[in-house]
């Protein structure tokens, strides 16, 4: 089993220099926060709200921190800090996204960056400078002059991304074998612009949930999810313009009882997206997002009726 190592979820801030040793309770790639006691088959999970910019990154990128943290899911850590008190695993990337991105695939590589790649079949977030190790943050600002090796791509592969995924791995098959499903909850936030154009103004969703039309979760397990987020008063909309990344196509299995919905929530109910500050409203936003992360905990776990996989 997995050892936890259990602190406060703090407000952001750009750290100078990667978190203690792994077996000190602190990976360098992510926390994992266990619940005292397992009372559901749901794993939560942040892949991009990462925040450690070492030295060496903020030594070799064009940009300046506040542009590198914009493309962080900045405080999704906190608006789903509660998870644990649910009965639920929590599982925090603490490498940025700018770094390396745990919601692609190990070999989605860009030519475009990565010295010694060959150009393959058009992938569009390879072709956005959004592979696997990105080349640009939001706006499209490239993070690098020039390009980066190889093997230096592959390292933060074997470093970062693989300990990250294998502790996911090892959560959803334990969650399958004690609980016969599980229900990993893909944490992210939605630039408000992305929004712009789903529909007119004030009916637009404030979440986005993503299944991958279907394929990663059941209807049943989606529903809910959607009846969580709409008890709390939150406009839901359904895999537009976000469908679900590499971590709902790899651990969607639904007809095995692995289930996987990507949540997209709009940052402008909770940030200041240009100075990447919580907004006056934050707190209770927090506290209506743990009613809403209690009710997923909810879903599926022992005496609760959801349909049989």
């Amino acid at each position: 089993m997995f050892k936890a190592f259990r602190r406060p979820i703090l407000a952001p801030k750009v750290a100078a220099g990667a978190g203690a040793d792994a077996r000190g309770g602190m990976s360098d790639s992510f926390d994992l926060i266990l619940p005292r006691r397992r009372t559901t088959p749901a794993i939560f999970a942040s892949p991009h709200s990462g925040r450690v910019y070492t030295r060496e990154f903020l030594r070799r990128t064009v940009l300046t921190p506040d542009r590198l943290r914009s493309s962080e899911d900045a405080f999704i850590d906190r608006l789903f800090g509660t998870a644990p008190d649910a009965g639920a695993p929590l599982l925090l990337a603490q490498v940025p996204r700018a770094w390396i991105d745990l919601n692609r695939a190990p070999d989605e590589f860009d030519p475009a960056l990565i010295a010694g790649v060959r150009r393959g079949p058009h992938n569009p977030r390879i072709a956005s400078g959004l592979g696997v190790v990105p080349r640009v943050v939001a706006g499209g600002r490239s993070i690098y002059r020039g390009k980066i090796t190889l093997d230096e791509a592959r390292g933060r592969v074997r470093d970062v991304w693989r300990p990250y995924h294998a502790t996911l791995r090892q959560l959803v098959d334990e969650t399958l074998a004690g609980f016969g499903r599980a229900i990993l909850i893909d944490c992210h936030s939605m630039p408000h612009e992305a929004l712009e154009g789903l529909g007119p103004r004030g009916a637009r969703p404030d979440v986005v949930l993503g299944d991958r039309f279907g394929k990663a979760a059941s209807a049943e397990v989606m529903d809910a999810v959607e009846a969580a987020f709409v008890g709390a008063g939150l406009r839901v909309g359904r895999n537009a313009p976000f469908a679900g990344a590499y971590t709902a196509q790899h651990y969607g299995r639904p007809e095995q009882g692995s289930h996987v919905v990507q949540v997209e929530i709009d940052r402008a109910l909770y940030m200041d997206e240009t100075r990447i500050a919580p907004l006056p409203g934050f707190d209770a936003f927090a506290a209506a997002m743990a009613g809403i992360v209690a009710d997923i905990a909810a879903i599926g776990a022992p005496g609760m009726r959801l349909a049989a996989e």
